[in-house]
Formats: C-alpha cells, sequence, structure tokens
C-alpha cells in the first residue's frame, strides 16, 4: 500500500453529494478496496440465478441486471474521467444521464452472467488504470460536469457507488437472503 492510495479526499476535490458515497468506502488503500469488491460482488452475483437477474422490487424501479449495467457504465464514465484529468487534460467534461443510459443498455436482452463478467472486465480495467497512476495524478483534477473533482475522489466515488447499489440489492431486492 503506497500512502498516496489510502490517503481519502478532501471535501473540496468533490461536489458535496458525493460524500455520500465516499463515506460508505472503508478505511484502507483505495485499490486493495476495489479489488476486494470486486472479488465480493462476482461472488455474489454468481450465486444469483438468471431469472433473478430480471427482478424488479417495484414496476418503476432498475432490474437487477440494470443496476450492474448501472455500474459498469457508471465505472467507465468516472474511470474515463480519471484518465483524463490524471493525464493533465484540462478539457472540461460533460455529465451524462444514467436513466438514458439504462433505457439504451440493451440489458434486459442479455444474461446475468454476461453482464456480471463485463463488470469484471470494467473493474479489471480501472484496476489496471489506477494501480499505474503516479502520486501527482492522484491528486490532479479537472472539471466534469460543470464541478472540479479530483482523481483521488472518483477513485472513491466508483468505490462508494458499488457500495450503494449494492446496500440496495440487498435490502430491497433481496432482504430475506
Amino acid at each position: 500500500m503506497t500512502m498516496h492510495t489510502a490517503i481519502r479526499p478532501q471535501a473540496d476535490e468533490h461536489m458535496p453529494y458525493h460524500i455520500n458515497y465516499i463515506a460508505l468506502v472503508p478505511e484502507g488503500a483505495i485499490l486493495d478496496i476495489l479489488r476486494q469488491q470486486l472479488e465480493l460482488t462476482q461472488r455474489w452475483l454468481r450465486s444469483l440465478t438468471e431469472e433473478q437477474g430480471d427482478f424488479r422490487y417495484a414496476p418503476d424501479k432498475w432490474s437487477v441486471k440494470e443496476v450492474i449495467g448501472h455500474l459498469s457504465d457508471n465505472e467507465r464514465v468516472f474511470a474515463y474521467r480519471a484518465l483524463r484529468f490524471a493525464r493533465a487534460d484540462k478539457t472540461s467534461l460533460p455529465g451524462f444521464e444514467q436513466d438514458d443510459y439504462i433505457a439504451n443498455g440493451n440489458f434486459s436482452s442479455r444474461t446475468l452472467a454476461d453482464i456480471a463478467e463485463e463488470f469484471e472486465l470494467v473493474r479489471r480495467s480501472t484496476l489496471a488504470l489506477f494501480q499505474h497512476l503516479s502520486a501527482d495524478a492522484w491528486t490532479r483534477r479537472g472539471t466534469a460536469n460543470n464541478a472540479e473533482i479530483s482523481v483521488r475522489a472518483l477513485a472513491y466515488i466508483i468505490a462508494g457507488h458499488e457500495l450503494h447499489h449494492l446496500r440496495v440489492l440487498e435490502s430491497r431486492y433481496f432482504p430475506n437472503c
């Protein structure tokens, strides 16, 4: 563990609402946490049946497949932002509308196993990016969705966003498991 990967982002490195995700991330090196999450999430996803992948706890809520697809989409966007900012790219990046991504993600036509495999590949790609960043790159900042954010904050947000959605899956989709 290197010191720069264990330092939590400060409040001025992200938008105030991101603290909801960052606060969920346990203490420790963020790369280790992201690796551990991958193992735990993949184990949990392998325990589900294909039928459970289509489950929605309410008619207007995303299916399990859509939630996992959303995790992949979100991680790709945030990792891309981290790449741009780590490389000192000062171009302001746009936001994205998660519901449009879900509506156009075609997740219902895919198997849960396929979506889970894609999530694993996305996470491994994210880890490959983060594990080779210099200490300076972790603290670089850029603008995304009209707000300044650091590379370090993006890594923590990726981890916290996954934790948030896994908690929702456990509490609302599968509360008796």
